[in-house]
């Protein structure tokens, strides 16, 4: 064990490296091709977490330095469907140390660091082994709790150089004083197999260039020594087959380690700061050296191809063999298809030029995506920057680059890279697209489509009781197919009059159904209609699975199970809209696509962003809401029907009443909508921010910079079709003269001659404070106001005032209060917590007038009495720490109070990088740090360090608790088969990756004091001394 621990301390302490530049940009598509895979539970629940944990520390995209410094090379702007995790799977060549692996289908199999075949999970059951020798069970306790870089074991280990490894050999004397013959590991066994390829290449490379360094560091490291390594050396080598000799030798080893274990806590810094810096090369097997060298040179062959005009491609489209098998082995794709070997070998993508490419839902365009990246990070030793969206279920595909603030964000993003990184290469994919012309100049690209779709799709329109084939060579667009054949009786022709009984059990339960509805409410009121009258024969199919997806809701929920999902579930129905929390959704999803749900009843959301395709898909009305479905909308959700390797054939049926038939025979026949710039539409979320970033960023900084970078806008592109009234100069100049006028930007004007002058722009700290925070420019003077008041008068005996001025404003306008739930609400708070709505002007008076639905007199600001209604929701969510019970409190949907509660977690993040700009807000920086991770993670306070853990969402946060694990330290110096009989329901692979990420979470703390401590001891730049010592050496 002493040898394995050893190396743990040495795999993790490796330095960090050089991030490599970005090699490319991807664009999403509407949606993943390929079927998923059959990820555990467990990992989607931690995929869920890291998402959710992100929150907290967010950085705001604006401020961060990749778009200039880095020279990104490939950027993916994901989208709901696609495929995230394959970016964590990514064996990049950046050390272990240097990133998380919460996956538990880990895409590169065993070059995993922390699976259950892992490395660390080998050595802990070594550890395990070893403590329970009989020799060392009265030891057993100090040995648990003895550090991971303790200075006995680095004691124990001698290291000789040879060739380009190093090897670690275990002093057979110190071993054989242990007791620990009995478990001993041989050099070249499988314990570091697991070591991935990138770093045995690595540790290669970096052996290679530091022999001499290395010699001189491990002769020194052997001279200083303890005492007793001294002795064992000198002792003859017979004396292992002689223990009954070491008895004095074995009593100085306990009690050299009793001292270490009193050293002080500076001490053990210390230590494990000497060992990281001396730290040498863990030990291969041969077996090992040479698979990593084969994969060595089938990059280097796969890179030399890419580099080179040639055609001949390497064994799999420019990647090693391994790519192929893993594909093979993972996803169950054996060969491409045709198109997607077109696409992969066109001229454009061998030379990296720009691509755009188009195909229908379902046709596979992912995989491209993600044999493209692949050979970026393997082959071009580039990182993929990979944008997903940040609204839970809304993707941002290409074609959304037209769609309101979410199109602003992208265009602004793509048009940095183009303006500043020459190299950068883009690949845009998208299932709909029309005026591709324009995203062609835009982009600089190239553009390759194809109508190609696995699965056959045949699109119907149902008008009363007879169904029409949409045919594009008829007169009308359509054709006779069918009547409906179904007995109905007179309750049930009342109750569903649009047929859908009969249209979905020609299909369910043997095979899938979506039915999209206008609303969330008719969601849930087909859901039940259709139940009550499915026959009994329907609750016993998968009648245990069921069973068991009623119960894993319940768990989630804390007991708590939504009425309506409990009568549809035994029938195999459900419904599916963003009134669901994310937890529940993904339950149900999860659920559906393994075939335990049939139906869902859903709204257009699931169409856009979520990869769940059916047999039939029917659509309750041609109305999305209120308004009359978009051509694009339409296709989007036509396109989940049909499911690659299970169906043959996939059907769209079109329920329409007779009033509508015109407008849909339009909508069928017509081209899809153009995509236009919402650049300058979106004022205050586009132009403008964009402005202020470019000048933040240096950019742009004069006026004909950024009129120059505008031109090269998607916006730019479209101007003579967008700008009627004003030029594109105009608006320019306009966008920045209000900036200066509110006080984000400041004019200077530098005359270069006496008829030349040019205008140079620099960011003042309100908006230097705005750029870092990412806030929006339409509420950034009003945040500033709020905040300015509230140093007058915080009130800090509660959260509330706190929560009030982190409570998101763009929300404020979606809030419609329950006047007399919110004078109950007001009633039941203390009087300091009553202090904060006077203080904002929101009297119990006027509660009670606007509960009793008495005419208002004073003048109240709406805005401050809504937003301070989302407060109290926040206020009593962060006191109960319960969905639900809130939901019922304030006759809300549970999954609007989750997305509230995300949208302050991540709002009150942005306040916080705000309020660090601007020194007269530094009484907030505190408050914030602390308020934030509470929003976050909606806990009571003491399961926060649980939860920062992959894999410990709340309710396995308070079984750990209740068990004594209350701490980072606790959970890493656990014992996984402890851990096991100890927490109810917990897998032996779970428990050894909460203790491998409970390690891995204090190594980088350790690693943040470390950087601390050296810049404490760094001597600074403008020391005195030094300066006049470098000018007496000149």
């Amino acid at each position: 064990m002493d040898e394995g621990g050893s190396r743990i301390r040495r795999r993790v302490s490796l330095p960090k490296r050089n991030r490599p530049s970005l090699g490319c940009i991807f664009v999403a598509p509407t949606a993943a091709e390929l079927e998923p895979g059959d990820e555990g539970k467990e990992e989607e629940e931690m995929v869920a977490e890291n998402r959710r944990r992100k929150t907290a520390g967010v950085l705001p995209v604006e401020v961060q330095p990749l778009l200039l410094s880095d020279s990104p090379e490939c950027l993916v702007l994901g989208g709901g469907d696609t495929n995230p995790d394959l970016l964590r799977r990514m064996p990049t060549d950046r050390g272990v140390g240097d990133q998380h692996n919460d996956s538990e289908e880990d895409m590169f199999g065993d070059y995993d660091s922390f699976t259950e075949n892992s490395f660390i999970a080998q050595v802990d059951d070594l550890e395990q082994k070893y403590m329970q020798l009989p020799e060392h069970k009265k030891h057993a306790t100090d040995f648990a709790t003895e550090n991971l870089y303790s200075e006995s074991i680095k004691n124990k280990l001698s290291i000789t150089t040879i060739g380009n490894l190093t090897e670690l050999q275990t002093d057979k004397h110190t071993e054989n004083q242990s007791g620990y013959e009995g478990v001993t590991v041989e050099p070249g066994a499988d314990l570091l197999y697991d070591v991935p390829s990138s770093q045995a290449i690595y540790f290669e490379n970096l052996q290679k260039s530091s022999n001499d360094l290395g010699n001189c560091s491990m002769k020194e490291r052997d001279w200083k020594s303890s005492s007793h390594n001294t002795v064992n050396e000198e002792l003859p080598h017979n004396c292992i087959e002689q223990p009954q000799q070491n008895d004095e030798a074995s009593s100085k080893v306990r009690i050299s380690s009793d001292m270490n274990r009193r050293k002080s806590i500076k001490d053990h810094l210390k230590s494990a700061m000497t060992g990281n810096a001396k730290a040498q090369t863990p030990v291969f097997s041969r077996s090992k050296q040479l698979k990593d060298t084969l994969l060595s040179e089938e990059i280097n062959v796969a890179k030399k191809t890419i580099e080179s005009s040639s055609n001949d491609l390497g064994p799999f489209y420019s990647l090693p063999s391994k790519v192929r098998d893993l594909y093979a082995q993972f996803k169950g794709i054996e060969k491409l298809y045709e198109w997607q070997h077109t696409c992969l070998t066109l001229n454009s993508v061998q030379e990296r030029k720009n691509l755009i490419y188009s195909l229908p839902t379902s046709g596979g365009k992912t995989l491209v995506a993600e044999i493209l990246m692949l050979q970026e990070l393997l082959c071009c030793r580039k990182d993929v920057l990979m944008i997903l969206p940040y609204v839970a279920i809304v993707q941002e595909k290409l074609h959304m680059i037209g769609e309101g603030s979410r199109g602003a964000t992208l265009e602004m993003t793509l048009a940095k890279i183009l303006y500043t990184s020459r190299t950068t290469q883009i690949i845009g994919m998208s299932a709909t697209l029309n005026n591709v012309e324009d995203l062609q100049k835009f982009l600089q690209a190239e553009y390759y489509t194809s109508q190609f779709r696995p699965v056959e799709l045949k699109e119907y329109l149902k008008i009363n009781d007879t169904i029409y084939e949409i045919d594009s060579k008829a007169e009308n667009g359509m054709t006779f197919s069918r009547l409906l054949n179904y007995k109905y009786s007179d309750t049930l022709k009342k109750m569903d009059p649009d047929h859908l009984v009969a249209l979905v059990t020609e299909v369910i339960p043997n095979y899938s159904c979506l039915v999209f509805c206008p609303s969330k409410k008719n969601c849930e009121n087909v859901a039940e209609m259709i139940c009550k009258f499915l026959s009994k024969e329907y609750l016993k199919h998968k009648e245990k699975e069921k069973c068991e997806v009623i119960k894993n809701l319940k768990n989630i929920g804390n007991g708590n199970l939504c009425p309506v999902l409990k009568r549809t579930i035994p029938f195999g129905v459900a419904y599916h809209h963003s009134g669901l929390t994310s937890d529940e959704r993904k339950l149900l999803e999860e659920a559906y696509s393994t075939g335990v749900l049939c139906l869902f009843t859903c709204t257009s959301t699931l169409a856009a962003g979520v990869n769940l395709p059916a047999r039939r898909v029917i659509l309750r009305a041609p109305y999305v809401a209120k308004e009359f479905l978009k051509r694009n909308q339409y296709k989007q959700m036509i396109g989940r029907a049909g499911r690659a390797g299970i169906d043959t054939i996939g059907e769209s049926i079109l329920i329409l009443q007779e009033k509508d038939k015109q407008q849909v025979l339009e909508l069928i026949t017509r081209p899809l909508e153009n995509c236009y710039s919402h650049l300058v539409q979106e004022f205050t979320k586009g132009i403008q921010t964009l402005f202020l970033s470019l000048i933040g960023l240096k950019i742009a900084t004069n006026l004909d910079d950024i009129y120059h970078f505008m031109n090269g806008t998607f916006f730019g592109v479209q101007q003579k079709i967008l700008l009627k009234e004003k030029s594109l100069w105009e608006i320019t100049v306009e966008s920045l003269r209000y900036l200066t006028e509110k006080g984000l930007l400041q004019k200077d004007t530098i005359c270069k001659s006496e008829e030349e002058v040019q205008y140079n722009f620099h960011i003042t700290k309100l908006g230097r404070a705005s750029f870092k925070g990412t806030i929006d420019l339409a509420y950034c003077d009003i945040l500033y106001r709020d905040l300015k008041k509230g140093l007058e008068g915080l009130v800090l005996e509660s959260l509330l005032h706190l929560i009030y001025l982190t409570t998101p404003y763009d929300l404020v306008s979606q809030s419609n209060p329950d006047w007399m739930i919110y004078f109950r609400q007001f009633s039941q708070l203390s009087p300091a917590e009553q202090n904060v709505a006077a203080i904002l002007g929101v009297s119990e008076s006027f509660l009670g007038k606007k509960a009793s639905g008495q005419a208002i007199r004073k003048k109240v600001d709406k805005d401050v009495v809504n937003r301070l209604y989302l407060s109290f929701v926040l206020y009593t969510l962060l006191k109960e720490t319960n969905i639900w019970t809130v939901s019922e409190k304030f006759n809300m949907p549970r999954g609007y109070i989750q997305n509230l509660l995300t949208g302050a977690a991540s709002f009150s993040s942005c306040v916080l990088h705000f309020c660090e700009e601007l020194e007269e807000f530094w009484v907030y920086r505190a408050l914030l740090v602390e308020l934030t991770k509470k929003l976050t993670y909606c806990v009571k306070a003491e399961l926060i360090p649980l939860m920062e853990v992959t894999g410990v969402l709340e309710g396995r946060a308070r079984q750990l608790y209740s068990a004594g694990y209350k701490s980072l330290m606790h959970l890493a110096n656990a014992n996984p088969e402890v851990l096991i009989k100890t927490i109810d329901h917990l897998s032996r692979r779970q428990a050894k990756q909460i203790i491998a990420s409970a390690k891995m979470l204090l190594h980088e703390k350790a690693e943040a004091l470390q950087e601390e401590v050296e810049e404490l001891l760094r001597l600074p730049s403008d020391f005195p001394g030094a300066v006049a010592s470098s000018t007496d050496k000149a």
